[in-house]
């Protein structure tokens, strides 16, 4: 039986009062797919700074051979650095490093920048304007396409040569990725953002409560997950949000559509307001709308990703690069990314709270049960225990249960391969189908396939 939830004021800014300070006593095994994430050496620090992990083996993969030269160079430099006596292995085949290991940590990125243009200009063709477009919508489907087939060769190999083995996926699209792999294998997979508590730190902002006093309580799914629990000192702080929402103008621009989504729905969203205007059939179907509620960046900006990404992908070689040449101080603080606490707490028993995506097996009574949530987990020497979060507000799984029903046929899409279900997916999107007839969206899905043939074997 699932257990009660037991998230609300788990999280501090600082990882240093994540609340586990028990040391691990055996060297670990970690497995880092996509070393040239930008999340690699984040993370790498994050591993180093457990208590206790002064020995143990990282193996480091990716397929560009370029960037996985640099991320051992860099990997090298920071167990120097750090006083820490790890093994660095660095491969472009997972399957030469994979045995044995404890935990994957899957930050892959399959084509590239090569598919972000058609991603988003081809849909912009046809009306779907799209801000970040890399989870939900026509770019964020056809990201799955070429990525979930990636993962599950991935999940295969896991299941043969370390079945125990926990895997971290911090890969988009979050929801398609865990549901696809639910489908179809066995191995062990939570997914994780920072979406919910970067958001609960945005509330105690915005509220003006110090982080440490508020509670609260948030489920849902991937980016759509709602805090229906806000108090302080046992006081609802809603009505606060309310009143700056309609009367502190300054405010409302810091965040816009979730402000907006928040007066007509009654409660706030984990999704920044720029991508999660795109989960929504509402703002960004007609010019004036876009200009009404979305602004610059990740506030709404029309093909911000699609525009930006390419820079930024250089940008964090070249940041990487000067790390490893000296150029560039290496600040070896903890982050407050989940993964290396998940991992502290699972080596120790000691229960660390997080919020990961996982299958709804009854967690989330009013949500499709074949499906997954985010809500509060357990990571703890049994591994980790999602907990029950019970029902959301009607109109809150409304908005969910739309994108669970894209996100269930896009996997069925992914497993299968199959065009047939990747359009009655994108038929299925609420931005796409508050723009376009299915015959419209048919014909980009097929305009899509074809542009991107190459990146999509087997399809």
């Amino acid at each position: 039986m699932a257990k009660k939830d037991l998230g609300h004021s788990e999280h501090s800014k600082k990882a240093d009062q994540l609340g586990i300070s028990e040391k691990v006593n055996r060297p670990l095994k970690i497995v880092f797919l996509g070393a040239g994430s930008g999340f690699y050496h984040r993370l790498f620090i994050d591993i180093m700074n457990i208590p206790g992990a002064d020995t143990g083996e990282m193996a480091i993969v990716d397929v560009d051979t370029k960037r996985l030269e640099l991320a051992e160079q860099l990997g090298e430099k920071l167990i120097a650095r750090m006083g820490k006596n790890w093994t660095l292995t660095a491969t472009t085949d997972r399957r030469e490093v994979l045995g044995d290991a404890d935990y994957i940590i899957n930050c892959i990125e399959v084509s590239g920048v090569d598919c972000v243009r058609f991603d988003n200009d081809i849909p912009a063709k046809y009306g779907v304007d799209q801000c970040i477009g890399d989870t939900i919508g026509p770019g964020g489907l056809f990201k799955a396409l070429r990525t979930v087939p990636v993962f599950l060769e991935v999940l295969e190999d896991v299941e043969e040569l370390c079945p125990d083995a926990l895997v971290l996926n911090y890969t988009n699209p979050m929801s398609i990725m865990c549901l696809s792999a639910a489908y179809a294998s066995e191995a062990k997979v939570v997914g994780l953002c920072h979406s919910v508590q970067g958001t609960s730190h945005q509330l105690a902002d915005y509220s003006g409560i110090p982080y440490r006093d508020l509670t609260w309580r948030c489920g849902g799914i991937n980016h759509l997950s709602w805090f229906t629990e806000l108090t302080h000192n046992g006081e609802d702080i809603y009505p606060i949000l309310f009143d700056k929402a309609k009367n502190d103008k300054e405010t409302c621009e810091k965040d816009p559509v979730r402000f907006d989504m928040m007066l007509h729905f009654g409660h706030f969203v984990t999704e920044s307001s720029g991508h999660f205007s795109e989960y929504l059939p509402y703002y960004r179907k007609r010019p004036e709308l876009i200009k009404k509620y979305c602004r610059d960046k990740y506030l709404g900006a029309s093909g911000f990703y699609a525009n930006e990404w390419p820079t930024w992908r250089k940008n964090c070689d070249e940041h990487r690069g000067k790390l490893v040449a000296g150029d560039e101080e290496i600040s070896i603080d903890r982050t407050w990314e989940y993964a290396s606490f998940i991992i502290q707490a699972v080596e120790t028993n000691s229960p660390f709270i997080f919020h990961g995506t996982v299958p709804n097996t009854g967690l989330i009574d009013n949500l499709s049960q074949n499906n997954v949530c985010e809500v509060a987990c357990v990571a703890d020497g049994r591994g980790v225990s999602p907990t029950y979060f019970g029902e959301l507000p009607p109109q809150c799984a409304a908005i969910c249960e739309s994108n669970l029903r894209m996100y269930e046929l896009a996997a069925i899409a992914c497993v299968e391969k199959s065009r047939e279900a990747a359009t009655y997916a994108l038929m299925l999107d609420p931005l796409t189908a508050a723009v376009c007839c299915p015959a419209e969206i048919k014909k980009m899905t097929e305009e899509l396939f074809e542009a991107e043939r190459k990146f999509l074997p087997g399809f």
